[in-house]
C-alpha cells in the first residue's frame, strides 16, 4: 500500500510517499481502507519530534517508533480481528486510528463508531481528535453551565470551531477570539461576540469569563488567566510556545502548579478518543448544532504540504487528507 512515512525527525520535508506493507490486524483491531484523514497539530509534533521531552513517552528517542503519521480516520472496514463484535467488513466508520496517512490503517474497535450515511468521509475525518478535545475541554474539564460566559482563543482553528459550537449547544454565551481572516467564519458558526486579536487586546482587563478554552498558546499565560473570574476555569488544549525542549508542556505544568494559589481552576488537557464522546458529537451534528468545518483538502501525496501549512499559515477549520 502507499503511505506517507518518515524515518527521521525533522521538518515536513522528511515525510515522503512510499510503498509499505499493510498493517497487521491485532486483537481488538480492525483494518480500515482509508478514505479521509484529518490533519491536526499533533501530526506536526510527531513529525518534528518536538518538544524533545515528548520523545521519552514512547515516541522514539532518536527516530520515530511509528513511521506513518495520522490519527483521525474515516473509511471502510476491510478486515476485523476474531474478537471484534461491533463491525464487519464493508462497514463505514470513523474515529481514531494509527498511521492514517495511508491507503490502509489499523484502529481499535473501541475508538470507532459507525459513519452516518449523510456525513461525508471528509466531514467525518475532521471530527474525532478536534471534536473530542473541544467537548472534553468544555464539558469535563471546564464544567460549563448554561448562561455562563465562555471565551475560545483560536476560535477559527480545528479545535476552536468545535469549541464555539459545542459551548453554544451547552447554553453558554460565547466569545470567539481569532484573526481578521476568520472573523466571518467564527461569527457564522454561532459566536455571540468575536474579537479580532490583531485589532484588539483581548486580555486588556475589560472582559472576564467563567471559562476560557485556549487553543493557541500565543498570549502570555498570566494575562490570559486574569481574564477568568474567581472560581472560573482556564483550560489549555494547545499551543507551541516554550521552545524545543518542553514546548507548550511548560504552560500545562504551570497551570497545575498555580491552581491552588490563584482562586481559579487552571487545567492542561490531554484528550482521549472515546466511543461515547464520538456518539455524543454525532448527536449534536444530527441536531444541526455542530457542523464540521473543513479547511483545505489535500490528496495523499500532498500530505507533507498539509503538515507544513500547520505552521506557515492560519488554517480555517481543519485540513483533511483525501485518499
Amino acid at each position: 500500500m502507499q503511505a506517507i512515512v518518515q524515518d527521521v525527525y525533522g521538518s515536513p520535508d522528511v515525510l515522503h510517499l512510499s510503498e509499505i506493507d499493510r498493517p497487521v490486524v491485532g486483537d481488538g483491531d480492525v483494518l480500515i481502507r482509508v478514505r479521509a484523514a484529518g490533519v491536526d497539530p499533533s501530526v506536526w509534533h510527531l513529525t518534528t519530534g518536538r518538544p524533545y521531552v515528548a520523545r521519552l513517552t514512547g515516541l522514539g528517542v532518536r527516530r520515530p517508533r511509528s513511521r506513518v503519521r495520522g490519527w483521525d480516520v474515516a473509511g471502510v472496514i476491510e478486515a476485523v480481528a476474531k474478537d471484534v463484535t461491533r463491525f464487519k467488513p464493508g462497514d463505514e466508520v470513523f474515529g481514531s486510528g494509527e498511521g492514517t496517512f495511508a491507503e490502509y490503517a489499523s484502529a481499535l474497535e473501541s475508538r470507532l463508531v459507525a459513519k452516518p450515511a449523510d456525513l461525508t468521509f471528509e466531514q467525518a475525518a475532521v471530527i474525532p481528535v478536534s471534536g473530542c478535545t473541544a467537548l472534553q475541554a468544555l464539558r469535563d474539564a471546564g464544567n460549563v453551565q448554561p448562561g455562563q460566559k465562555v471565551a475560545v482563543i483560536g476560535a477559527g482553528g480545528g479545535v476552536g470551531t468545535y469549541a464555539v459550537q459545542i459551548a453554544k449547544a451547552l447554553g453558554a454565551e460565547v466569545t470567539g477570539v481569532c484573526s481578521t481572516t476568520k472573523v466571518d467564519l467564527v461569527r457564522s458558526i454561532g459566536a455571540d461576540h468575536v474579537v479580532d486579536y490583531t485589532a484588539e487586546d483581548f486580555a486588556d482587563g475589560a472582559r472576564h469569563f467563567d471559562l476560557i478554552v485556549e487553543t493557541a498558546g500565543k498570549l502570555p499565560f498570566h494575562r490570559v488567566r486574569r481574564c477568568v473570574i474567581p472560581g472560573g476555569a482556564l483550560v489549555i488544549v494547545g499551543g507551541d510556545e516554550g521552545g524545543p525542549l518542553i514546548g507548550g508542556l511548560g504552560r500545562l505544568a504551570s497551570a497545575r502548579l498555580l491552581t491552588p494559589f490563584v482562586g481559579r481552576k487552571l487545567v492542561g488537557l490531554f484528550a482521549q478518543i472515546r466511543t461515547e464522546d464520538l456518539e455524543y458529537l454525532l448527536e449534536l451534528v444530527a441536531a444541526g448544532k455542530v457542523t464540521p468545518v473543513m479547511g483545505t483538502k489535500f490528496p495523499l501525496a500532498e500530505a507533507p504540504e498539509a503538515v507544513r501549512r500547520l505552521k506557515t499559515e492560519h488554517s480555517r477549520g481543519k485540513a483533511v487528507i483525501v485518499v
